[in-house]
């Protein structure tokens, strides 16, 4: 099996890499892409360096299966492009997540909405995947009608200039700010953007995916997304 990574370099990419090295997925061989700033740059993989290549150049491999953790705007460009090689994409992003036509899958809650013709393939919100592998038994038997959820989430799920400013401010130093606060031993109620509904962009992820993974459009959910 071919696989591709897209966005090998990055902070999650490097997860996914040791993920699949962790789980031994069926890699028989592994393309790592990233943007042009890091072509030519080496990765490593099961004790061997893999040479990182252009996007451009992986989708002329058609790999199998290609896992997106690059961004919403290089997901939106280029796994198309994957798809339209016979390419499944699996993107990490929440570029595709809200498409009517792009299955938004967790496999332990909704895994029979897949079909072979579907080549792109959403991944949830890190908190969306956790809340509905807990609630869908009891959705199941009992008809959730309103969910009132509070999460925590760690500062790497902003990037790696989140985690600067983390250990910048832990060392007492001037940090380049990813937040609008100090975030080194602070919490606050701040996750992405505020809409004018008065949530963050990220409590509206746990609103809307819930309802698409479930299922039901019915279900009231009142999040507070705390960073």
């Amino acid at each position: 099996m071919r696989v591709a990574v897209v966005g090998a370099t990055g902070l999650v990419g490097s997860v996914m890499l040791r993920v699949l090295e962790e789980r031994n997925f069926p890699v028989d061989e592994l393309i790592v892409a990233a943007s042009e700033k890091s072509v030519g740059k080496t990765v490593k993989f099961k004790d061997a360096e893999v040479k990182v290549c252009s996007v451009a150049d992986a989708v002329k491999q058609k790999p199998a299966v290609a896992i997106f953790s690059a961004g919403s705007a290089a997901s939106k460009e280029w796994a198309p492009k994957f798809a339209e090689v016979g390419t499944t994409v699996i993107d990490n992003s929440s570029c595709w997540r809200m498409y009517p036509e792009i299955p938004l899958v967790v496999p332990e809650v909704n895994a029979g909405v897949l079909t072979p013709n579907h080549k792109i393939i959403a991944n949830p919100n890190c908190s969306t995947i956790q809340l509905v592998v807990a609630i869908n038994p009891l959705h199941l038997k009992y008809r959730i009608k309103r969910i009132v959820v509070s999460t925590y989430q760690s500062v790497t799920g902003t990037g790696v200039k989140a985690v600067n400013q983390l250990f910048a401010e832990r060392q007492g130093h001037e940090a380049d700010m990813a937040y609008p606060h100090p975030i080194d031993l602070n919490c606050f109620p701040h996750g992405g953007t505020f809409l004018d509904n008065g949530y963050t962009t990220e409590e509206q992820k746990l609103i809307d995916e819930t309802r698409k993974i479930i299922g039901d459009q019915s279900i009231m959910v009142s999040p507070t997304v705390v960073r």
